[in-house]
């Protein structure tokens, strides 16, 4: 007699919302879970490798990307042919043109360039004098600060100067060339920052 009142097509419904309500449920505690694995904002300061796309400044010559690696800004930009003609007339006036610095330049990227691919460059933005942030000057055409300039980077704050290298000119505060950072292509228009070519391979 009591069994009489049972609405199967009810009790169906029922089982069938639950089993959807749990289903979205375990959802919501699977994407924060997930998404846990992913490196933090303080892993990647502390170091974690950061993934650049730079398929911009492949269409843009001279456009500047800044990407933060280990709380330091990273410049990637790509220099024209005539910019990087004009790397070679400076040696005489560079401190260290042939980056014997090991400090500042890694194997991969001792050469006039200071760079695995000749027209794109990797550089930590940071001015090796006191700290401060240069500024990009791309153009190969008369400064204030420089009436032969041939591009590179001011620093404002003690007139210390770079060229599109990174390497440091002499006569300026600034004592070392620009530094290299770890880094390596995944692939022509990807770049991995932190994690250089031979720990790549």
């Amino acid at each position: 007699m009591a069994n009489q009142g049972v609405n199967t097509g009810r009790r169906r419904f029922l089982t069938a919302s639950t089993a959807v309500v749990g289903a979205v449920g375990v959802g919501f505690v699977a994407v924060p879970f997930i998404s846990s694995w992913k490196p933090s904002a303080r892993a990647q300061t502390a170091g974690a490798p950061v993934e650049v796309d730079i398929s911009k400044i492949e269409l843009e010559p001279g456009m500047r990307m800044i990407v933060q690696w280990r709380g330091q800004p990273v410049w990637i930009f790509k220099r024209t042919p005539e910019q990087l003609g004009a790397l070679s007339t400076l040696d005489e006036q560079l401190r260290d043109p042939d980056s014997e610095n090991v400090d500042q330049t890694p194997a991969f990227a001792k050469n006039p360039a200071r760079s695995i691919k000749p027209e794109v460059a990797v550089i930590v933005g940071i001015c090796t004098h006191l700290g401060c942030s240069p500024t990009y000057v791309p153009e190969l055409q008369p400064q204030p600060f420089d009436s032969e300039w041939m591009g590179g980077f001011y620093c404002p704050c003690h007139n210390s100067r770079f060229d599109l290298a990174g390497r440091v000119f002499q006569g300026v505060p600034a004592p070392s060339n620009l530094k290299v950072p770890p880094y390596h292509f995944i692939d022509d228009t990807r770049i991995m920052v932190g994690v250089a070519p031979e720990e790549a391979a």
